[in-house]
């Protein structure tokens, strides 16, 4: 026998994803036309989707804790509160909706969200509207004016944790801020200023501070804060009442949509930028996508949230629209492309990768 002499070429290297360091300095504008193009026909919000989805999710969370106050069954009571923490955790991403729609889009779904979910909830419209968009603007994303960016994936091993855990008490926080905080800062005006300035927004930025509201905006800042302070107040005197369980069963369910809603938040982004200014494609490439065929995204990042890489280039697209651009990008644009770039396989991926790159600033 012969020996085989047939050369074997190389197998052709597989595509190398598109990192946000390749469009620090210019866009992508094959892929940006592409997202204009190919989502023509999209973009209406639809009232059809946005009421019963918003409604059923939030009747669905209120009866989820009734079950867990009154059932005298633990396993009844840890299952109405998980459903209840997953069904209020997707009512209260709403929100996000809120600050991209046009106010003309969805007639009375504001303030129909704000009385049914913000208020009850105590995180009212107005604590995201006027915030978040900045954190969509070209020259503020990612540097020390965005209040929704940290650069987690730069900082010390112990930050992931705690940026986690500290959810936990945001239901207390808020009961505080509306309850005690708010009434107290209409008699001081100092504290109302302080207040205001520091816990008026759900930012993560430490360094955000919140400018006074103005013109329409102030007006329905005054009565969201209103409500939300009279519900507070009626939560700790409902103490005195019914007795502190009740409070503490739906403030635990709270805390965890809380956590949950904090752990999406980790995963959103990939925290690697230092503070300078970026590109829209940059801006995406530091964004996540968690597409299908995974199902289980769907309930952490609900409202369309696992296309949070997407929305970064088309922001005022509705949540229900989200899917069918994704399809028409993907298919498009292709393996290989920019596009593809943003999509990522999960959550435990994720943390993965930002908790490898935090140990790594610790070797350094």
């Amino acid at each position: 026998m012969t020996p085989d002499m047939t050369v074997h070429q190389p197998l052709s290297p597989a595509p190398v994803k598109a990192t946000r360091v390749q469009f620090m300095a210019e866009d992508d504008k094959a892929m940006l036309r592409a997202a204009r193009d190919l989502t023509k026909g999209l973009g209406e919000a639809k009232a059809s989707i946005y009421w019963p989805d918003m409604l059923l999710s939030a009747g669905v969370g209120y009866a989820g804790i009734a079950v867990a106050i009154v059932s005298q069954s633990l396993a009844v009571q840890i299952a109405a509160g998980l459903v209840a923490a997953l069904a209020l955790y997707r009512a209260l991403m709403f929100i996000h909706e809120l600050t991209h729609i046009h106010r003309d889009a969805l007639p009375g779904f504001r303030t129909g969200w704000n009385l049914l979910v913000g208020i009850p909830m105590l995180t009212p419209s107005f604590m995201y509207e006027g915030v978040h968009v900045i954190h969509h603007k070209r020259t503020q994303y990612g540097t020390i004016e965005d209040p929704e960016y940290l650069p987690l994936a730069l900082m010390k091993p112990w930050s992931l944790p705690l940026f986690v855990l500290v959810a936990m008490l945001l239901p207390v926080a808020l009961i505080v801020r509306f309850g005690v905080l708010y009434p107290l800062g209409l008699l001081v005006p100092p504290l109302r200023t302080f207040v205001w300035e520091r816990f008026s927004s759900l930012s993560i930025n430490p360094e955000f501070r919140r400018k006074a509201p103005e013109g329409e905006f102030a007006g329905r800042v005054r009565w969201q804060e209103a409500g939300a302070s009279l519900w507070a107040m009626a939560l700790i005197a409902s103490v005195f009442v019914f007795g502190w369980q009740p409070l503490a069963t739906a403030l635990a369910i709270l805390s965890l949509a809380a956590v949950l809603n904090q752990l999406r938040t980790l995963v959103a982004h990939l925290w690697e930028n230092e503070g300078e200014a970026m590109t829209v494609t940059a801006q995406f490439l530091d964004s996540v996508n968690v597409p299908p065929p995974g199902v289980v995204a769907e309930i952490w990042a609900p409202v369309g949230l696992r296309y949070h890489a997407l929305h970064h280039l088309m922001p005022s697209m509705p949540y229900h629209d989200l899917p069918e651009a994704h399809r028409r990008l993907a298919r498009e644009l292709g393996t290989g492309s920019t596009y593809e770039g943003a999509n990522h396989p999960g959550m435990l991926t994720l943390v993965g990768r930002i908790a490898k790159s935090t140990m790594g600033r610790k070797a350094a």
